[in-house]
């Protein structure tokens, strides 16, 4: 399904001729996951044609040096799209910085501005995880109209847009989290269950009703080797992964009870990851679009983005 997207939006680019679409990347400070995930997204500009600057300050960068890199940003013709890789260093205020992001660049959508078209129903930027399993449902052919969907998290990244999209394809929506009361019973009416919640095989085969289609946008390691053979039991792939790293890669929901229980199941890795940086280059295209065009709105002709 990424890869589709991303040949989808390598043909668009090829349409802006000599001045691609391009992307901005802030990473400040060290961050090792950031590092990773930043290099995954720069990657995939060069891939598809898409004009990229990666822009690093320091660990001790200040709040009003990050908001100056922001605005010099916002006023270039070169850059469409403003990334701004999270988490920043302890003392910026990650919440200014975000929002001094232009909306007609903001290709996380997570301005305030882009947030509330979303809940109006208005065209614009959609945040990436999120546009990324609408995506992946509808490519499988899994309705979503009428379907009754939990989302077990309620992050602004993650469980509220999701959720938001979800109400907008005409599912019964609930949100759950950690203080849900009875978690195992909402989640056993779900037919698409999501997990976002952030801990390692949170949900196991308590949570999940038969045929379910179940969704995993967790992201945690192990660092225990029984903790491996508990959930990836006779893997040899996962065993020899920890070996030389130390550690492997498990979402929210436990492997054995979705791959017993559930209709469809994104793994972790190579399941939610790889759309949400296809959707990432969707919006940074869709915006170069509409600036080219003058124009704030996204027509339906854009698709993904």
């Amino acid at each position: 399904m990424a890869a589709a997207i991303r040949a989808e939006v390598a043909e668009r680019v090829r349409a802006f001729g000599d001045r691609p679409p391009g992307l901005a990347v802030i990473l400040a400070g060290h961050d090792p996951a950031s590092e990773v995930y930043v290099r995954g997204k720069i990657r995939a500009c060069e891939e598809l044609g898409i004009h990229s600057e990666q822009l690093l300050p320091p660990a001790e960068v200040s709040t009003a040096e990050l908001l100056a890199l922001v605005e010099a940003l916002n006023a270039s013709d070169q850059i469409d799209g403003i990334l701004v890789q999270l988490p920043l260093p302890p003392q910026v205020d990650a919440g200014a910085v975000l929002l001094a992001v232009s909306p007609e660049k903001d290709v996380d959508g997570f301005h305030p501005v882009n947030l509330g078209r979303l809940v109006t129903q208005r065209p614009g930027p959609v945040p990436c995880t999120p546009a990324g399993i609408i995506q992946l449902l509808k490519r499988n052919d899994i309705a979503i109209a009428g379907k009754e969907a939990v989302v077990v998290g309620r992050s602004d990244i993650v469980g509220k847009p999701l959720a938001l999209l979800l109400l907008h394809e005409h599912a019964t929506v609930t949100i759950a989290h950690s203080r849900t009361r009875n978690l195992e019973q909402v989640c056993q009416r779900a037919e698409l269950l999501f997990a976002a919640v952030g801990k390692a095989a949170m949900l196991n085969e308590r949570h999940i009703h038969p045929g379910a289609v179940v969704v995993d946008v967790g992201v945690n390691r192990l660092t225990r080797a029984e903790d491996v053979e508990r959930y990836f039991p006779g893997n040899a792939k996962r065993r020899e992964e920890f070996e030389r790293r130390g550690s492997t890669l498990i979402g929210d929901v436990d492997p054995r009870a979705a791959c017993a229980l559930a209709s469809a199941f994104t793994p972790v890795p190579g399941g939610v990851g790889p759309l949400t940086i296809a959707m990432l280059m969707a919006n940074t295209v869709a915006a170069a679009e509409r600036r080219r065009r003058g124009q704030w709105t996204v027509d339906s002709k854009e698709g993904p983005g």
